[in-house]
């Protein structure tokens, strides 16, 4: 073992070490990439690497991350956006590579993972018997029952659990009952002022993060760390972001607000137990009056800010800022923590609703902070003239048909506002997000730190520039790598385009996609993967399909997704039809998995709220909307859908695209670019014989 730092090994030999402890094999890609991280974090460049399934592209970043953290004596943090990879990284991953490090460094390797505040048991809750904050009434008795049950679950595993953590409780338990033994960030009263700050979870967890040199998180406390005012992470200058494809979409879901009768609502709950009656009832009156409004509004994006809408905002900020005022000083009662904890609680919804409603009038410019004022229009109107307008700016590649004056208004607006119609308790909800998150993941992200991007699908189009584009990178400051696959795409794989087939069209799955489903897993013996772009043809086509073939026929929401992959990898005869979580989520290795379908080109829908408000703004600056959001979204799903197919080095099989338009539309290109290079063919006979001949052979 090195005495000091200055005997480490170079990232080569580490990584030798590390895959020879693992009883790997080294491949090219994964020595490429390894040198490549390694070289960026010493000459603080930003990176985004492709790594293909298969390259081995963990190890690649773990080990000069290590061999950094060894040598720096600052921790890495390696943020991924699902708990899979994060379990995968710090139960297997991690553990194994330090065993074969140890000896070439200073230390053992140490990690931790370290999720978000909201994911421990907060004792100090717990103790306290704090009021729920969730509404009776909105739950039937055997959902109240249900609830109970699990609470006393989570009663009992407190008295047992060493770390706190939400995953450990299996089965687990509704977000309904976690929250009364947990609170967020902004409701947590502090380790110095919280009677339990000492024997704290949470607080607990970032003191072993603290200690670690690779401290593993999520894409969601990434940027809860980058862009808040206290410290989530312990101090890092090198972030590795895994799964980077999907960070845009993470951040965004941060940075969303939203305002409802349900936000409203818990704030007056809150609030009610500690001020003056009168001034709470000003909020209840001002949040039914949102809800009454909501009711009869049409769902989609609000272009522009009716009169009604715009005074009903102003109502809800200005009783929201009343119950603020008069909950008195923040720092009252700091010596009374169980009343602390009250007031900190009652703060943190409150300024919830008054900032979201604030943020929502600034979305149509500073007159509609002020009054309220806006467009005459109901919001009927103007939800209707939104849909029509979304419809517009899809089909014409994202020009803005609103003239002028409407392309002024969107170059300089910032945020987007939309209604999402209520589904069973939850409410009809309005919601607030940037339009960009480029420039807050430029300042707060990559501003002071050294980032590695990496991920399967990265370069889209055959470029790195879509989604570097999205982070907020401009040319000079990162360096882009594809150190592709060690899959013979070509010899493993088939990609086939059903030309013959008519486009897709808005009237569900035509029945000559349900023929031609049918025949392709007739030739496959079943082993499919069906990525559907909706559910409504997913369950259609599992419908339709039961009652015409021999094989087992699964569709996502017959039972768990967990379980559900599970007996689609277990029996090779089975079928799984689903939607946008098995796009990524599926890693079946295997004669199991033979055939991948899509049954159409992912775009995002006409007229989803966000990515029709994206597309709109780029054209209106001067851009290709269409090419900027919808076809870069499509080419992303479907890299990740195709992926799916080649797991291991013995598979093989046919990644079949239904819809004809990857082969005949003048986009074509940029999406046939951003997947593996497949043998194409648009011959439905080949394939099927191709199938017939990997059926017999399995």
């Amino acid at each position: 073992m090195p005495k000091d730092r200055s005997e480490l090994p170079p990232v080569e030999e580490l990584l030798t070490a590390a895959v020879t402890g693992l009883g790997g094999v080294e491949r090219p890609g994964q020595v490429k990439m390894a040198q490549a991280v390694g070289d960026a974090i010493e000459s603080e460049e930003h990176l985004a690497v492709q790594a293909g399934t298969g390259t081995g592209k963990s190890l690649a970043y773990l080990v000069p991350a290590i061999r950094h953290a060894a040598e720096s004596g600052d921790a890495v943090v390696v943020s991924t956006a699902t708990i899979a990879l994060q379990r995968q990284l710090v139960d297997r991953d991690l553990p194994r590579l330090a065993d074969a490090l140890e000896s070439l460094l200073p230390h053992r390797p140490e990690f931790a993972i370290l999720k978000g505040r909201r994911n421990y048991l907060c004792r100090h809750k717990m103790a306290a018997g704090m009021p729920e904050d969730e509404d009776d009434q909105l739950f039937d008795p055997r959902e109240v029952s249900a609830t109970g049950r699990m609470v006393q679950r989570i009663q009992d595993w407190a008295n047992e659990t060493e770390t706190g953590d939400r995953d450990e409780i299996v089965p687990g338990v509704s977000d309904q009952a976690w929250r009364q033994f947990s609170v967020t960030a902004r409701e947590c009263l502090g380790a110095q002022r919280c009677p339990s700050g000492a024997d704290c979870f949470a607080e607990l967890a970032r003191e072993r993060a603290g200690e670690a040199d690779v401290v593993v998180t999520n894409h969601a406390l990434l940027a809860i760390d980058a862009m808040e005012d206290f410290a989530v992470l312990p101090e890092h200058d090198v972030v590795v972001v895994d799964e980077a494809h999907e960070l845009v979409d993470r951040v965004t879901s941060v940075v969303t607000g939203e305002l409802s009768e349900s936000t409203v609502g818990l704030a007056v709950r809150r609030a009610g137990r500690l001020i003056e009656q009168g001034v709470a009832d000003r909020l209840q009156e001002a949040g039914e009056d949102l809800r009454a409004l909501l009711a009869v509004a049409p769902p989609g994006r609000v272009d522009t800010l009716p009169q009604s809408l715009g005074m009903t905002l102003a109502l809800v900020r200005d009783a929201a800022f009343a119950c603020i005022t008069a909950l008195g000083p923040r720092n009252k009662d700091k010596d009374d923590p169980e009343n602390a904890g009250l007031r900190k609680a009652a703060f943190t919804a409150l300024d919830e609703v008054h900032d979201t409603a604030q943020r929502m009038l600034d979305a149509f410019g500073p007159a509609a902070g002020g009054d309220g004022a806006g467009d005459d229009e109901d919001m009927d109107s103007a939800g209707s003239r939104d849909s029509a307008s979304a419809r517009d700016s899809a089909s014409s590649g994202g020009a803005n048909g609103g003239g002028t004056d409407a392309r002024s208004e969107e170059v300089h607006r910032a945020e987007v506002v939309w209604l999402e119609e209520g589904r069973g308790r939850i409410p009809p909800t309005l919601r607030v997000a940037p339009l960009s998150v480029g420039g807050m993941l430029r300042d707060k992200l990559f501003g002071d730190r050294t980032v590695v991007l990496t991920s399967a699908t990265l370069a889209l189009g055959g470029t790195f520039d879509s989604l570097s584009r999205q982070w907020g990178l401009r040319a000079g400051e990162w360096t882009g790598l594809d150190v592709g696959s060690p899959f013979d795409h070509p010899r493993r794989g088939i990609l086939y385009v059903a030309t013959h087939l008519p486009q897709p069209g808005r009237d569900g799955l035509p029945e000559a996609y349900v023929d031609e489903i049918a025949e392709l897993i007739e030739a496959a013996g079943g082993r499919t993967l069906g990525l559907f772009s909706s559910m409504r043809a997913a369950k259609a086509a599992t419908e339709a399909l039961r009652e015409r073939l021999d094989v087992p026929l699964l569709c996502q929401g017959d039972d768990s997704t967990s379980q559900l992959v599970k007996q689609f990898a277990g029996d090779p005869a089975t079928c799984l039809f689903g939607t946008l979580s098995l796009w990524q989520g599926v890693d079946v290795p295997g004669p199991s998995l033979t055939l991948v379908i899509i049954d159409r080109i992912p775009f995002p829908r006409p007229d989803d709220p966000l990515a029709s408000a994206r597309q709109r703004h780029v054209a209106a600056t001067g851009g290709n909307g269409f090419m900027a959001v919808a076809a870069t979204h499509a080419a992303l799903l479907l890299a990740q859908g195709a992926g799916r197919l080649l797991r291991s080095m013995d598979d093989r099989g046919v990644v079949a695209v239904l819809d004809p338009r990857l082969a005949t539309a003048r986009y074509s290109g940029f999406l046939l670019n951003s997947l593996p290079p497949f043998w194409r063919t648009t011959d439905p006979a080949k394939v099927r014989e191709a199938l017939r001949r990997l059926t017999a052979d399995a």
